[in-house]
């Protein structure tokens, strides 16, 4: 039975950006349930990086991360037109008013200049420059393989049976073993409060969301250089892929249990429906449908620290849909509480305490 200093359950998103930024400073085991990292969230994401996604307590995480995403070569250049209808007013003024004094560009502009289609109705526009795609296999592969460089020791289906605390350490019952460690790391995602049952931790009400996608061939095709798009009245957002097709979201969150999601019929319709309330094109051919979890805690804020009660038992929860965009801020944050140590100078005007899991002490 083989000893850690952190073992870490989830290698999704935040538990491999986590195992990376602290594999060369402890020895690091990282467990994940499935045969593969990554299926149930982070392998099916929409993949696309935008600051304003998430809301104001949400950007300056995801600000933080996009020079280093920027320079590994993960982030294109896509922008985001957020559209409205006459009606959509107050939610337009009240979008711009969140991110003023943010740093983040929000430019007022004519809707219909950037999107060939756009049907008459939709006449407010505000255009976000430095929305991005986001390469999400790419930067979780080698989240990955740094984490492997450093030492850290990955094992796949291994579903966690049971969490025991012995004295000062912790007890891992898993399908591929057992194992001990010093300090565990809840990076579980949809299944965060089981794994803090299963820890006696008192579960702080992470809940789990099924979020659908479709790729679609349209006519005309998207055209090159066409924005992301998505709507102030937040009921759809779709974007360009190569080959003129396109990816289509009804923006739907609907509670599931922790599980293999797949794709309602209702809400695959419900998208194209919009789709065609937006633009005046023609849809050809529906390609593919998806669905995966989006996991939340009760303030839809991420979740980053020490248990305030339970001893040696860290959060890393509640990433809801931009776990992605915020990895190489959330991983540094996260380092620095678990491991101690200054913030690294990317995070450092980032006050931790936003994202404590002691905001959820009874």
């Amino acid at each position: 039975m083989s000893h850690f200093d952190v073992a870490i359950v989830g290698a999704g998103i935040a538990g491999a950006g986590l195992a990376a930024e602290i594999g060369a400073r402890a020895s690091v085991l990282m467990l994940e349930a499935e045969d593969r990292p990554g299926y149930h969230a982070t392998g099916r994401s929409a993949a696309f990086w935008s600051e304003t996604y998430g809301g104001p307590l949400v950007q300056p995480l995801t600000t933080a991360s996009g020079p280093e995403l920027r320079a590994g070569g993960y982030l294109d250049p896509l922008g985001s037109l957020h559209i409205g209808r006459v009606e959509d007013a107050a939610a337009r003024d009240a979008f711009l008013a969140e991110f003023d004094g943010s740093g983040v560009a929000l430019v007022p502009v004519d809707p219909h200049a950037r999107v060939a289609g756009l049907r008459a109705e939709w006449t407010l526009g505000v255009f976000e420059p430095s929305c991005a795609y986001i390469d999400v296999g790419a930067l979780h592969g080698d989240y990955l393989k740094k984490a492997a460089r450093g030492g850290v020791t990955l094992v796949l289906d291994a579903a966690l049976g049971s969490l025991t605390r012995e004295g000062t350490r912790w007890l891992l019952e898993t399908r591929a073993g057992r194992f001990t460690a010093d300090i565990v790391v809840n990076a579980a995602g949809a299944w965060a409060d089981e794994v803090a049952r299963m820890a006696g931790a008192r579960p702080i009400g992470i809940t789990a969301y099924r979020r659908t996608m479709v790729q679609l061939r349209t006519e005309p095709p998207t055209a090159p250089g066409m924005p992301h798009v998505t709507r102030f009245d937040g009921a759809m957002y779709f974007k360009p892929e190569a080959g003129g097709k396109l990816w289509l979201s009804p923006h739907d969150e609907s509670r599931v249990p922790p599980g293999d999601v797949a794709p309602e019929e209702i809400d695959v319709a419900t998208a194209i429906d919009r789709l065609e309330h937006t633009v005046d094109w023609r849809v050809v051919a529906l390609e593919r449908k998806w669905a995966g979890l989006r996991s939340f805690a009760p303030d839809r804020l991420p979740v980053f620290g020490f248990d305030p009660v339970r001893e040696g038992f860290f959060w890393c929860a509640g990433q809801g849909g931009f776990g992605i965009q915020t990895a190489p801020a959330a991983a540094k944050l996260a380092a620095a509480s678990l491991l101690g140590g200054a913030l690294d100078e990317s995070v450092s005007s980032i006050d931790p305490a936003i994202y404590s899991a002691a905001r959820f002490a009874a």
